[in-house]
């Protein structure tokens, strides 16, 4: 049974990233895909897939390498199943003096740490990425 779907697909885009993988496959949801496609944006992702049909569909998201690519490190889950973190929009700080990425789950949709500034606006923080 999955728990915490957001937190085994970043562990997998994590895993994959330290074991030289390119491809992942995640079982697809909205909010999956909008927080991918968010990853897109920003340039961790290269490319997002959504294939399957009906019940069994999947997202397959392909990793962005080579030069200039940016890399996954780490990750840390912030807001759980079992104790969720809600930020103000003034408590919204940059990760890791800027090079890191937070992300939050908002009324105006899934946002960067950087977009919820500048929308003014706060929510739920997921995780933050570096």
């Amino acid at each position: 049974m999955n728990n915490d779907p957001v937190s085994d697909m970043i562990i997998q885009l994590k895993n994959a990233q330290m074991a030289g993988r390119l491809l992942v496959t995640v079982s697809f949801s909205n909010f999956k895909l909008a927080i991918a496609e968010l990853l897109k944006q920003e340039g961790y992702l290269k490319s997002i897939t959504k294939k399957g049909k009906k019940v069994k569909k999947f997202l397959e998201l392909e990793l962005a390498s080579g030069a200039g690519a940016k890399i996954i490190t780490d990750v840390k889950r912030i807001s759980k199943p079992s104790r969720r973190m809600y930020h103000r929009a003034a408590e919204v700080k940059p990760v890791r003096q800027g090079y890191g990425l937070a992300v939050y789950s908002t009324p105006n949709g899934v946002l960067t740490d950087k977009a919820a500034r500048a929308a003014k606006v706060g929510g739920e923080i997921l995780f933050q990425l570096y």
